[in-house]
């Protein structure tokens, strides 16, 4: 699943070349994970004003209303040339005059939503849950210690949840954790202060040089040009079950915690 890295490179590498571009038109193919919510060439003639990220949503502002678009399981956007017909996983087309936005989504679990605005109902119910954004301003440690003491869950099922902070997703949790020196399983609450700042700066850190090196490419993610990243070269614990920790050398662990795998290192990680 792209995380928020891979949504922000994917923001990062269209968002300029297809500001102040006019809708030409726009085309739906099989049903998403939540319906667009308004006739598609009803968004002819809008100008698009910016594109902007919140969590794993991509916000892109028009002139009238914002269309939210959420990548799911398998989704990717293209931008680029128009002509190339669409194919059997191209399930949304926006054609502007700067280049078509293609959403290609072989599992279906992405989605295009239209809103009128961004304080609207439809947009509150997929933004308004979300924590704060761990690369902005506004993600404070003390305020990030306080709400991991307010909850009993494993550190990385708080991280994961979204409300805390948004966007650690699961490979970014992983190695956030390892930075920290943090066992996954860890109750939150019983974080104390000192260890919760040090994850609060390992959270900023991966997740900037996650973005610097273009995301992860794990399985098929590339950006709007079609380029790959490079972080899960560099991943100190995730997806490296049984192999030597390149601090220690002993051997990563992989456990399965909310039905997602969890890797850690069992001597650099502390309960």
């Amino acid at each position: 699943m792209p995380e928020l890295p891979e949504v922000e490179v994917t923001r990062l590498s269209f968002a300029l070349a297809i500001a102040g571009a006019h809708v030409v038109d726009a085309r739906l193919g099989l049903p998403l994970r939540w319906p667009l919510g308004c006739d598609p060439q009803s968004l002819r003639g809008r100008q698009v004003l910016q594109v902007r990220r919140r969590g794993k949503y991509l916000l892109i502002d028009l002139s009238t209303g914002l269309l939210l678009v959420h990548l799911g399981m398998s989704g990717s956007l293209r931008f680029g040339p128009p002509g190339l017909p669409a194919g059997k996983h191209d399930h949304f087309d926006l054609l502007t005059s700067h280049g078509l936005l293609r959403l290609h989504d072989p599992r279906r679990f992405g989605a295009v939503v239209y809103a009128e605005h961004e304080q609207d109902a439809v947009a509150q119910k997929l933004l308004g849950h979300l924590g704060v954004e761990p690369l902005g301003e506004g993600f404070d440690a003390a305020m990030f210690a306080e709400g991991l003491k307010k909850r009993q869950a494993p550190v990385k099922q708080v991280l994961l949840a979204g409300e805390l902070v948004v966007g650690v997703g699961n490979i970014y949790a992983s190695e956030a954790l390892f930075l920290a020196g943090i066992r996954p399983t860890t109750r939150a609450s019983r974080i104390s202060k000192p260890r919760a700042a040090k994850l609060h700066q390992a959270i900023r850190d991966v997740l900037a040089r996650a973005v610097a090196q273009g995301g992860s490419s794990l399985r098929d993610f590339s950006n709007a040009q079609g380029q790959n990243g490079y972080f899960q070269l560099e991943a100190k614990v995730y997806d490296r079950a049984g192999e030597p920790c390149r601090v220690c050398a002993a051997s990563i662990k992989r456990i399965v915690q909310g039905q997602r795998s969890t890797f850690f290192c069992p001597v650099c990680q502390k309960p």
